[in-house]
């Protein structure tokens, strides 16, 4: 059973794939790093891939070296069983990495450990035969898959190595603790004749010093481990915080350091990058190399990543001013990814592919949606196409914002509360609409950003950036947009029907009005989008023949028969499509892929793919948490023709690195994941149960009434007769005059607002 976890790298995608053919000699020039070699910094594997697998299990270990750079380092927390075997756990303890508290409820014991009293379930009380023909290993990180719990032994450090991984490094912890009860790392390393053992680490001094000449005919590295700096180390009795003073005296029994991230680049309360200290240069001035522990994907860090873990590890080693040596890390590929395809990335390198990077709101990941700012960033982000989703003010002015609703996105809330109503053509729920407030008005409320997972898992944006920015007019987004180097924009128009009969707003009209106010509709140099989930809305369009017509279809398709297919075709020429309409998703696993893309293809409508986020509870596990595997997955894997995106420039990131071209003969490449791969090799009792497939496409779903009339409410109030058939050519409310409303009708809407 075990050995067919190997063939999991064999039917999932790899993140950075096994070398290819080697690229022609002067093809790249060398990248150039400031570590204290100037090699590439090593990829360390902290219990093989344990950001998916229980820690050094088989399938971890197999599954970091399928998947991550050919120098990999595999590392393994030595621990000690009562008769001597070495086992790979980070933690003394079984009871958070392994079945045993169910087996031996009673076995329970209390150790002073470096000077406190830990409790728990122990390596040393038991033997080596009985852990492995007992115990099983479980997921110890709550937010991880727990599929694979209780079916894979607690590895030796020999099944470790028998796996060859390039380089090997055992960390020892708690040589101390151990040799009080007569069992001693010393001596088993001595056992294995340091054979195959690359790299060698300890917090203890003592320790270090106590195999040195033994490492040294072994051509073994010592790497002296900090812990927290107020923490002391054992040998010398001495903060780690002052050992940190003299790094010249840890330079003669080690040849290098290894310490928490935070060392580096420290955060502050508020979760924001600090300047970073001098500790790399220092170490490296004293011939020491640094190695950076604490990485994974699916751990909250400081905003100034914007949850994208690339980017974290870009930060420790293509800065500018130093690189780390090593990264140590539970999910080696994404850090592969980052050192061998994104390092040294130029901003001005051309994309690979034709896929389209569309904003969704503008980098509303960064900033406040629909912002001045987010479209900035946006653009500084290589986004090609920006986008406005059009809403209206009560007096007419057409404006970018996500949601006729103002209550998530804006501190409407503290200002018109009272001007609260339930509006069921467009939500469900109560909100404060943009059609009830003038353009004053909504001037004086502030932009706020979106945290879509807040409410549910904690997950906050950017919160120095929470009400920067300010709102934009269609006509500002159109002329800024002509101004810088995008490729296009989308206009997203939604409730065209309900505000045009029920608040006289022609929001095509206006939308059409400030095209051709901007010219973008007499030119081709920029693309035009415009989108919208009522195709009606889009018909009004198909006499501009350079704009690009995209019907959003919000809910979940598991399919496109032909006869939807031929109806879209009738309206539109590209589709917004859902990402679980392309691979859909059950308990954060990818489960199946759909043909819905190849279908729509097959009739030339493009297809565009929303929403995608970076924050890792929104990625499946088969993605590895990475949202650059997410990128790939669509634009590789199922071959869209645009992403839509909060976060452009993770996206541009990814489609500026050759790594994303498959068809290019390089040693790397970032591949998609397989849908379905990585759940199959669960138990099928763990395995969560099969959901019904999404349903089919259907015609009557693309299909729409025509719009009506924009109704001309001052007349209609004024004099109790019908509204005119025809909209008038503004777009706007069929008169400016707001005081044309009769008394009565002004108190009737004002007990509507309240209501």
């Amino acid at each position: 059973m075990l050995r067919f976890f190997i063939l999991l790298s064999l039917f999932t995608h790899s993140c950075v794939a096994a070398p290819k053919a080697p690229v022609a000699a002067g093809a790249a020039p060398a990248k150039k790093w400031l570590t204290l070699n100037g090699q590439e910094p090593a990829v360390v594997a902290r219990g093989g891939f344990s950001g998916l697998f229980p820690e050094s299990s088989a399938p971890a270990n197999d599954m970091a070296i399928s998947t991550s750079s050919p120098g990999l380092t595999m590392l393994c927390n030595l621990q000690m069983t009562k008769d001597g075997v070495g086992l790979c756990l980070s933690d003394i303890r079984l009871d958070n990495a392994t079945t045993i508290s169910t087996l031996f409820p009673k076995a329970q014991k209390t150790y002073k450990v470096n000077g406190q009293d830990i409790k728990g379930w122990f390596v040393l009380d038991y033997s080596a035969d009985t852990i492995f023909s007992n115990v099983s290993l479980v997921q110890n990180i709550y937010s991880r898959p727990s599929i694979f719990d209780g079916q894979m032994p607690v590895a030796a450090v020999e099944d470790v190595l028998g796996t060859k991984p390039p380089k090997f490094w055992l960390s020892v912890q708690y040589d101390a603790f151990y040799m009080e009860h007569k069992l001693s790392a010393a001596e088993y390393l001595r056992s294995l004749r340091f054979r195959g053992i690359s790299v060698i680490s300890s917090p203890e001094i003592g320790f270090l010093k106590s195999i040195g000449m033994d490492a040294g005919r072994a051509k073994t590295k010592l790497i002296f481990e900090f812990k927290d700096p107020e923490a002391i180390e054992p040998t010398t009795n001495k903060k780690y915080s002052e050992l940190q003073q003299n790094l010249a005296a840890i330079k003669a029994f080690a040849s290098g350091v290894l310490v928490p991230k935070d060392y580096i680049w420290p955060i502050d309360s508020a979760k924001y990058l600090k300047p970073a200290t001098t500790l790399v240069a220092d170490a490296h001035k004293a011939g020491l190399e640094v190695y950076a522990s604490g990485f994974a994907n699916d751990m909250r860090t400081s905003f100034n990543y914007s949850y994208d873990p690339s980017t974290e590890y870009l930060q420790f080693v293509d800065n500018g001013k130093f690189s780390v040596d090593g990264i140590i890390t539970d999910f080696p590929p994404t850090a592969s990814q980052a050192i061998t395809c994104f390092a040294h990335q130029k901003r001005n390198l051309p994309k690979t592919g034709p896929a389209l990077v569309i904003t969704h709101n503008g980098a509303s990941g960064d900033y406040p949606g629909c912002t001045d700012l987010a479209y900035q960033k946006a653009v500084d982000d290589g986004a090609d196409v920006i986008d406005c989703s059009v809403q209206m003010s009560k007096d007419g002015i057409a404006f970018c914002h996500d949601s006729a609703d103002l209550t998530a996105s804006t501190t409407a809330m503290t200002s018109f509360m009272s001007r609260a109503t339930s509006v069921p053509e467009v939500q469900p729920n109560n909100g404060i609409f943009s059609f009830d407030l003038t353009w004053a008005e909504l001037q004086s409320v502030k932009p706020q950003i979106e945290s879509p997972f807040l409410t549910s898992s904690g997950f906050q944006r950017n919160p120095a950036n929470k009400n920067a920015g300010k709102f934009t007019t269609l006509d500002d987004f159109l002329e800024f947009s002509k101004t810088k180097a995008v490729t296009g924009v989308l206009i997203n128009i939604e409730n065209a029907a309900y505000l045009a009969s029920k608040k006289g707003l022609g929001i095509v009209d206006a939308v059409k009005t400030a095209l051709t106010k901007s010219t973008l509709d007499k030119q081709s140099a920029k693309k035009v989008l415009i989108q919208s989930d009522d195709s009606s809305v889009l018909a009004g369009f198909e006499a501009v023949p350079p704009f690009t017509r995209v019907l959003s279809i919000d809910k979940e398709i598991g399919d496109a028969p032909k006869p939807s297919v031929e109806e879209i075709k009738k309206h539109a020429d590209a589709v917004n499509l859902k990402r679980t309409s392309l691979v859909t998703i059950s308990q954060s696993f990818a489960t199946a892929k759909t043909n819905v893309v190849e279908e729509m293809h097959k009739a030339k409508i493009a297809v565009y793919v929303s929403v995608l986020r970076n924050e890792y509870i929104s990625i499946a596990f088969d993605y590895f948490s990475d949202p650059t595997v997410e990128l790939a997955t669509f634009i590789a894997g199922s071959g869209v023709d645009g992403v839509i995106t909060e976060f452009p420039a993770t996206a541009t990131r990814y489609l500026r690195s050759p790594c994303s071209d498959l068809n290019k003969d390089q040693p790397y490449a970032i591949l998609p994941a397989e849908a379905g791969a990585l759940l199959s090799v669960a138990a099928k009792e763990a395995q969560p149960p099969s959901s019904a497939p999404n349903p089919p496409l259907e015609a009557k779903d693309v299909i729409d009434p025509p719009l009506p009339p924009v109704a001309n409410l001052a007349a209609s109030n004024a004099t109790g007769g019908t509204p005119p058939k025809t909209p008038p050519a503004s777009g706007t409310v069929a008169t400016t005059a707001s005081l044309g409303f009769s008394l009565v009708a002004m108190l009737a809407l004002g007990f509507l607002c309240v209501a």
